[in-house]
């Protein structure tokens, strides 16, 4: 039998591999998993009911085009049908955009750290991965980012809030930035925590998107809306990335129970606020126990905290693991923790403080 194995692209020579949140282990002491930021209440009320009955028929293909979907957020946002597309969450938007802007030769601009999939699927692409640092304070430098474009920019992502730091950039500052942005480089503010941001500086995207054609927003059911495992997200945009956006969508991709799911959950909003309330609630609970402490931690507006803790950062999410709970380490930058169950929140604080009084 020959050696020789089938030819595959260069550019994935070295794709790191994302790393998602571990679980919670089922037979050992770990009872609560902080790190996927998912949320930790059931579905939305009528949603699981919803589901169930969509259940009966997945026999059958969903709609592709996602009818009842698109047209549901036309509605909640106010856009044209036209102006969105949908995926497999927001992350599978956020490669549908890169396929449709990037390849070999071009350039993706994006905060470090920042979303782990955006380097994987830039380099999927074949493009090149520009990693403008954060500030000091953990925050995007968006003049940094500006600085950095080339005509060689085809796409820039603006994670806000930031994954894993939780800060954001607000208004200002962001249309700044925008205003420095060539009209032909698209902009894509990935929003997937937007409905736990409570400083009203912090603009809403679709609010910029809507006379700015170089702008696109994503958004996604798998945090707020508790959807995570049903993987459905969105995209709001100018109708030519939308076109483009579903052009590049795999086929028949977004279930139908998701589909269905994300049509219930929309309808549910009161309960939704309800309880991204509680949990918003919960964020400034854990912040002040820990700025207590003595810890240094960034203004979160989204539903998790960051703990810069270099290289002890292992040895933290080890201790946090023996204690009962498992965190998000990034191996010598630091750990990201959900904001989860009271009693989960509540272990992750006394290992802190056990922690701190180490250091």
């Amino acid at each position: 039998m020959s050696e020789t194995s089938p030819k595959l692209r260069a550019e994935l020579e070295g794709i790191p591999t994302y790393k998602p949140g571990r679980p919670a282990a089922a037979d050992g002491p770990v009872a609560y998993k902080l790190s996927s930021n998912e949320n930790p209440y059931p579905p939305l009320p009528g949603v699981l009911e919803t589901v169930t009955a969509a259940a009966g028929s997945f026999n059958r293909y969903p709609d592709m085009a996602c009818t009842g979907l698109m047209n549901e957020l036309a509605e909640r946002f106010a856009v044209p049908v036209s102006h969105i597309a949908t995926g497999t969450g927001s992350v599978g938007v956020a490669q549908q955009l890169v396929q449709s802007t990037s390849g070999p030769g071009d350039e993706v601009i994006y905060a470090w750290r920042s979303f782990e999939a955006y380097p994987i699927i830039t380099q999927i692409s074949g493009a090149t991965s520009v990693k403008v640092p954060l500030t000091p304070g953990d925050v995007h430098d968006l003049d940094a980012m500006a600085d950095a474009i080339t005509d060689r920019t085809r796409l820039i992502f603006v994670c806000n809030p930031n994954n894993p730091t939780g800060t954001a950039v607000r208004q200002a500052e962001l249309e700044r930035f925008l205003d420095r942005v060539p009209a032909d480089v698209l902009v894509v503010l990935d929003e997937a925590y937007k409905e736990f941001v409570r400083d009203i500086e912090v603009p809403d995207g679709v609010v910029l998107y809507r006379d700015r054609p170089n702008v696109c927003v994503l958004r996604t059911f798998s945090k707020a809306y508790g959807l995570a495992g049903l993987r459905v997200g969105f995209a709001i945009a100018h109708e030519p990335v939308a076109a483009a956006l579903r052009k590049t969508a795999v086929p028949f991709g977004v279930s139908q129970l998701a589909q269905d799911a994300a049509v219930a959950s929309l309808r549910a909003e009161d309960a939704l606020l309800g309880r991204v309330g509680s949990l918003v609630s919960e964020r400034t609970r854990v912040v002040d126990a820990l700025r207590g402490q003595g810890w240094t931690v960034p203004d979160t507006q989204a539903n998790f905290v960051w703990l810069r803790l270099g290289e002890r950062t292992v040895d933290f999410a080890a201790v946090c693991e023996r204690a009962g709970v498992v965190v998000r380490p990034f191996p010598g930058e630091g750990v990201r923790v959900t904001v989860g169950e009271t009693e989960a929140n509540d272990i992750f604080l006394t290992v802190a403080e056990g922690f701190r009084k180490e250091i």
